[in-house]
């Protein structure tokens, strides 16, 4: 497996140019976010990612998680390297200064994640859950659940999971049946709950679960779900983790990937009762849950840019490296490296422009998440929260969980048969990655999400809004000269208008025949994401091509940034025409057989 390093020079990049850091930096609260301070925290950020955890990767996929007698055991050096993570404060980034965080922008966080999950994803699905407990607690805890908790979930000392599914309710959250008897100012809690990520480990000095159960005469469906805060060690009156409650881990889940990160099976009340603490009101628990969820999912859209970015380090260096037939045309009967055959290259370039699509997707997605917690006018963080953030966050899930899997399973394709051996790693980042187009919502239900709830709910003004966006950095790209500019302006009026066709069938569809619009939204979502991804390579190309004449600037770096959005507009965006295509000539034809025939 080849090193990985943090692609520092294209995050700065992105940071500036797409997700506005700079701008950001000048809202209430984020001040501190100076450039010498974003500069200073990825450098140090990389150097732990290159240097502590890529080296556990592959050696802590070989070995796994072992539960021995109750206690999760995560593989050798997993623990050490999660005490550093925590001393040095990188936990505590983006969250409040009220209870110990550094309060700086989610924008910088998410590619300080970004490094985290692409170096060992396994170890960053703890770290991962905790910070979308966080939210839920800052969100919706009391003062006194804030007090005993948040500070050492916010240091990472304690961590935290999220508890959904259960064996008889997968995506289906409402069928869920654990249950919980008042007892004072307590509850206790009863039932089992699978797939619970980091739900028993040796990494932190407690677990702190978010459990969904059932109140006495609840109603049924999600609407009867009440969310409760149940710590694996109850605090004692200092603070600190004291009695051990009532769960624990029956089993780990075999899987596909992501070995290293216990999934855990977790019982709750197998004696008297698991203690928990109801968070908020009766019946709410899911409406609470979707802070957490939120946050999930546009952290798991980050893993399948992380996971593509790995993916493409490791590619290209076996295709430098790699020696295997002549170079076409050529006359010399030496073997080249496979980097100078042409389909090698669109292999790699594919990589490469998607990646940095879906980074740009996943950041810009990301600070807008930033300007609606944060910018005093009223009217834009409306805008930021509904129009950009709402709008976005199921596209990043869905999106850029499917670029993570393509890219991985390219970079296998340029190992050639040797990818398919376990020992170098590529297969691996496949591996890993498969996980992340399932969980948080399958991107199905992404995508049934998006024209439902954030399109049809708002009579379709998010995606003429995105649209609108979309049009005016085509007018910008149509002013600029050179080739790559051509294909750009090319390749985002037929993605927009396609778009716009897609569009106009959703909501003259959905009203009437919500089945057949529904059989088209994951290609509707595709075509939501290619677009999305063009327009902001784009903006990017744009900004290089005003930064190259600068004497200081990178020229290469630049004009590769040019470069690779033209070769997304040539070889990716048309894809968008395809995608518009299948949701609305392909929808009906979808449910045309019946369930016998199928």
């Amino acid at each position: 497996m080849s090193d990985y390093r943090a692609p520092i020079d294209e995050m700065r990049f992105v940071l500036q140019e797409i997700a506005g850091l700079a701008d950001i930096a000048t809202l209430p609260g984020y001040e501190e976010a100076t450039p010498d301070l974003v500069d200073a925290i990825l450098e140090e950020a990389g150097k732990l990612a290159a240097e502590e955890l890529a080296p556990l990767n592959q050696p802590g996929d070989i070995a796994g998680s072992q539960l021995e007698n109750g206690v999760v055991r995560t593989p050798d050096g997993f623990a050490a390297a999660y005490r550093h993570y925590v001393d040095g404060g990188w936990n505590a980034l983006p969250f409040d200064k009220d209870h110990g965080g550094q309060g700086l922008p989610w924008s910088l966080a998410v590619a300080v994640q970004e490094m985290w999950n692409a170096a060992n994803m396994s170890f960053a699905l703890c770290p991962l859950l905790n910070q979308g407990a966080v939210e839920l607690l800052q969100a919706h805890g009391s003062p006194e659940q804030k007090e005993r908790y948040l500070a050492k979930m916010i240091s990472g000392q304690w961590s935290g999971t999220m508890n959904l599914t259960e064996p008889q309710a997968g995506s289906d959250v409402g069928a869920a049946r654990t249950r919980a008897e008042p007892d004072g100012d307590r509850w206790r809690i009863r039932g089992q709950k699978i797939y619970i990520t980091y739900g028993e480990h040796d990494m932190s000095e407690n677990v702190i679960h978010m459990v969904l159960a059932r109140t006495p005469d609840a109603p049924v469906g999600t609407k009867g779900l009440s969310l409760f805060l149940v710590p694996k060690l109850l605090p004692d009156a200092e603070g600190n983790p004291a009695e051990r409650n009532d769960l624990r881990c029956v089993s780990l889940e075999h899987k596909l990937g992501i070995k290293a990160s216990p999934t855990c099976v977790m019982s709750f009340g197998d004696s008297e009762g698991a203690i928990g603490f109801l968070i908020g009101e009766e019946n709410r628990g899911m409406e609470y849950m979707f802070t957490m969820m939120n946050n999930a999912r546009l952290s798991v859209g980050i893993q399948g840019v992380a996971i593509a970015e790995r993916a493409y380090q490791q590619a290209l260096s076996y295709a430098r490296d790699r020696l295997q037939g002549r170079e076409m045309g050529s006359r010399d009967p030496d073997s080249v490296p496979i980097i100078r055959h042409p389909d090698v290259r669109r292999m790699l370039m594919t990589m490469r422009a998607q990646t940095e699509a879906a980074r740009a997707l996943a950041y810009f997605t990301t600070a807008s998440l930033d300007r609606a917690k944060a910018d005093p006018d009223p009217e834009v963080r409306r805008h930021q929260s509904v129009d950009v953030l709402e709008l976005l966050t199921p596209v990043v899930k869905a999106w850029c969980t499917d670029i993570g899997c393509e890219v991985a399973s390219i970079g296998i394709q340029i190992h050639g048969g040797m990818g398919f051996i376990e020992e170098t790693g590529a297969a691996q980042h496949y591996r890993d990655a498969r996980i992340t187009p399932i969980y948080e919502g399958t991107n199905g239900i992404q995508a049934l999400d998006l024209i439902a709830r954030k399109i049809m709910r708002h009579e379709g003004k998010p995606a003429l809004r995105l649209l609108e966006e979309v049009r005016a950095t085509q007018a910008k790209v149509g002013q600029a000269k050179g080739a790559a500019f051509s294909a750009l302006r090319r390749g985002l009026d037929e993605a927009a208008d396609a778009f716009e066709q897609a569009t106009g069938w959703l909501m003259e569809t959905f009203p009437e025949r919500p089945q057949e619009a529904a059989a088209g939204a994951t290609p509707y979502l595709r075509l939501t994401g290619t677009l999305a991804g063009g327009w902001l390579l784009a903006r990017g190309a744009l900004a290089a091509a005003e930064q190259i004449d600068d004497p200081d600037s990178d020229t290469a770096f630049l004009e590769a940034k040019i470069a690779t959005a033209r070769f997304y507009a040539d070889s990716i965006l048309p894809e968008a025409v395809a995608a518009a295509a299948a949701a609305i000539r392909g929808s009906a034809s979808t449910l045309a057989l019946e369930e016998d025939a199928l």
